[in-house]
């Protein structure tokens, strides 16, 4: 009895000449890569990152805060206080623009504060400067009233020496709304003067002047 003696040449020679099996059409092809996509992308994420692994925060960064904008420089104040209709008496008016002027954080920075007095030119020129400084003692006593310092204040009247408005109209008759309107306090607030700055004292100011060397008579002998 013979045996033949398969050699491992002659298996993959045998193997390669073997037809492929044929898919049926019917069946659906697999395919693993987008298998493994729908696994993935149904995963929550805690289970894809594990129990103890924190998910990736935004690139947004909805914890910084932006800082804020700078407030505005402050800038002095004018402001016109009108007797039109009062005299020489503060009305309702004229007390709410005064408590607007002093909630203005120019007002509260402490400078110095200007009240200029005016009036119209019915009358004599007297009695004209007279209203004009009570205008103005009527507004400074409101702003003492509010606590303002008193050496803040400064008092000027200028009687109807500076209108800003027609005392009379071109026909010669009178304007009652231009005399109104001349019939007021003009009230300057300043901003508060920085400190001046002492100059660092210069380099000469810190040097001590050597002591000066005696001169020596020519005709002494030499030591």
């Amino acid at each position: 009895m013979t045996i033949t003696r398969i050699t491992p040449m002659l298996v993959l020679a045998l193997a390669a000449c073997s037809p492929a099996p044929v898919r049926n059409e019917s069946e659906p092809m697999l395919n693993v890569a987008e298998e493994d996509t729908d696994n993935i992308l149904a995963t929550p994420p805690e289970e894809a990152l594990g129990n103890n692994a924190a998910a990736p925060k935004s690139i947004l960064r909805p914890d910084v805060v932006e800082p804020e904008a700078a407030p505005p420089p402050l800038e002095p104040l004018d402001v016109v206080i009108s007797f039109a209709s009062s005299g020489t008496v503060l009305d309702d008016q004229a007390r709410q623009a005064l408590d607007a002027m002093l909630a203005e954080p120019a007002f509260a920075a402490g400078g110095k504060i200007t009240l200029r007095g005016h009036s119209d030119s019915r009358g004599h020129d007297g009695d004209n400067l007279v209203a004009s400084r009570k205008r103005a003692e009527a507004v400074r006593a409101y702003l003492i009233n509010k606590k303002v310092a008193p050496d803040r204040i400064t008092l000027v009247a200028l009687g109807e020496t500076r209108p800003i408005a027609p005392n009379a109209k071109l026909d010669g008759s009178d304007d009652p709304d231009g005399r109104g309107r001349n019939r007021r306090v003009e009230i300057e607030v300043s901003l508060p003067q920085s400190p001046a700055r002492t100059p660092p004292p210069s380099a000469e100011a810190n040097t001590v002047p050597a002591a000066a060397t005696p001169s020596r008579d020519p005709m002494s002998p030499r030591t």
